[in-house]
């Protein structure tokens, strides 16, 4: 039989279509010039792991989208003006008075503008949610020691970020130009006059002469909707991109190591779920601003210099500074001519630089404590550092103590207390607080691995009693699953820094410098008292005698029937 060997293909190449599509020729067209096909390809199939405490990065970047599309559509009816205007809108209480322009057109949105009001609270609730999402993300991170090396400068983004977005909210609610938002303003203007020397030429620089002028909120204006947004654009760009070539962390478990990534590919799976995310972040956001009223600025009204709203108070993330403001007392000098406010300046301007300061050293001073620089991709469970997680809640105890002091007249009124008991007693709290709740945390850490060795080596408690034939009772325990044994074992043994052990390849002493005493006691009282998952032997052991145990138990069973 012949054959025709004419149509038989001479060549490997798959098939290609002799007529491309439109879409096929414009996605080669852009591949030829753009390299993006290469770049996509191994992008999109990349592994991430799956967790529920991840999602919270995607609250703060769904909500910071939600705000990015709100805010657009305010910025189409918002006017940036301090020109005085007569309103005539169509809120009766307020028709005929006199107010800003910025004012006017906060109204004009509000009560005029179709969807107005609603895109105004969701801008808002959005705003709340943002920082609020960025800090429990920020705390996930650092519990689960996800910010340790390679990971170091996405920490310090990430608490940039949270910096930003505190002062992005604090321009945001100052636009209004409503009775409370101005009243933040002016303190504002008092926060900046307490610096020593150049605090009034930086007040006026930004006013644009003396308060209230008519330059602040056309340039908190341009703030808000340029300059901070922009550079948290690009911080959140530059997040992403660290995120993506260090690889996502992931909690240990059987067949997940330092070297590997467990998890589902981006596309289609995460795609897919991090677009549904985002609708739900959306439709929350939205039911929110629907169905929760926020700053009602027709209830406060314009702002007046000689006025000032009763018991009035910041948004909720710029309460720890008003209450550390709040619970300073009044201390003042005159230095060559100079009145330094020190109850103003030391809350307001050192405090928080200091907070954050310490906030972004934090992955540095613990690698230099503990002289690890290994890289990390396991994340740790936070019973397993408790002098880190003590560190962490210590600093949250500070915080809030601070946030609830900024609402000392509040608590005074509701609870018929004396508002300066109330005062002094916060100044000794805000101290005492943190250290017990330091050392309540590092004991509570500590006997949680003490649990954790009990369970591996004698097994988890059943509630089952068995009754010896002695009459005496115990609990009968069972052996852990190998799963559960891989994640509580899954843990480096605690290595103190040393001096007399730091040694190079060679065995050769290194030079130590004047703070290696200071480190290496540091180091002994970082890893003090911890418990050092058992060895080997000791797990071995336990599960002989569990097995014994259980051998017992079922011959015991036997004999009696």
């Amino acid at each position: 039989m012949s054959i025709d060997t004419s149509k038989v293909a001479t060549t490997t190449s798959g098939a290609v279509s002799s007529k491309p599509t439109k879409v096929g020729a414009v996605a080669t067209w852009a591949d030829e010039r753009l390299g993006l096909g290469t770049a996509m390809k191994k992008n999109l199939r990349k592994v991430f792991p799956d967790h529920w405490s991840f999602m919270l990065g995607e609250v703060a970047l769904w909500s910071f989208v939600v705000l990015l599309l709100t805010g657009v559509f305010l910025t189409l009816w918002f006017h940036p003006s301090m020109a005085e205007v007569a309103y005539q809108g169509s809120y009766d209480q307020f028709r005929g008075v006199e107010m800003s322009d910025a004012m006017a057109s906060t109204m004009h949105i509000s009560f005029d503008v179709r969807g107005g009001l609603l895109m105004r609270q969701m801008h808002h609730w959005a705003a709340m949610l943002f920082i609020a999402a960025m800090m429990v993300h920020l705390l996930r991170v650092y519990f689960t020691g996800a910010y340790r090396k390679p990971r170091e400068i996405n920490w310090v983004i990430g608490s940039l970020l949270l910096l930003l977005g505190t002062l992005e909210g604090f321009t945001g609610y100052s636009l209004p130009d409503d009775l409370l938002s101005g009243t933040g303003i002016r303190a504002a203007d008092g926060f900046m006059k307490s610096i020593p020397v150049v605090g009034t030429y930086l007040s006026f620089f930004l006013f644009g002469g003396e308060f209230p002028g008519e330059s602040i909120i056309p340039r908190l204006y341009t703030i808000h909707v340029l300059l901070i947004p922009g550079v948290l654009l690009a911080l959140i760009a530059a997040h992403m991109l660290l995120l993506v070539s260090h690889k996502h962390t992931q909690w240990p478990g059987p067949g997940r190591t330092e070297n590997n990534v467990v998890g589902y590919p981006l596309m289609p799976v995460y795609m897919a779920k991090a677009g549904g995310f985002f609708f739900i972040v959306f439709g929350v956001t939205a039911l929110m601003g629907g169905l929760l009223g926020i700053n009602p600025i027709w209830k406060y009204g314009p702002y007046d210099p000689t006025k000032i709203t009763a018991g009035l108070q910041p948004d909720w993330y710029m309460g720890w500074p008003d209450g550390a403001l709040r619970i300073m007392p009044g201390i003042e000098s005159h230095i060559g001519g100079y009145t330094i406010a020190w109850n103003v300046f030391l809350p307001i301007i050192v405090l928080p630089g200091v907070m954050f300061t310490i906030l972004m050293l934090l992955p540095f001073l613990e690698s230099w404590i503990t002289g690890d620089k290994r890289e990390h991709h396991l994340l740790e469970r936070p019973r397993n550092a408790p002098t880190r997680t003590a560190v962490m809640v210590s600093l949250m105890t500070f915080y809030g103590l601070m946030w609830a002091a900024g609402g000392n007249d509040l608590i005074a009124i509701h609870f018929d207390l004396s508002i300066n008991q109330i005062t002094y007693f916060m100044r000794v709290l805000v101290f005492v607080g943190p250290a017990i709740a330091f050392y309540i945390t590092r004991r509570w850490c500590i006997s949680l691995q003490r649990h954790d060795n009990a369970v591996l080596t004698h097994g988890r408690e059943t509630g089952v009693i068995n009754r010896s034939p002695e009459g005496g009772y115990s609990e009968k325990h069972e052996a852990v699953s190998a799963e559960r044994a891989y994640t509580l074992t899954s843990r480096p043994r605690d290595e103190v820094y040393s001096i007399a052990a730091d040694k190079d390849a060679n065995g050769v002493q290194r030079p130590t410098g004047r703070l290696s005493g200071l480190r290496e006691r540091l180091s002994h009282l970082w890893f003090a008292d911890n418990v050092q998952k058992p060895t080997q032997e000791e797990y071995d052991e336990g599960q002989e005698h569990l097995a014994h145990a259980d051998h017992d138990d079922h011959a015991e069973l036997g004999s009696k029937h």
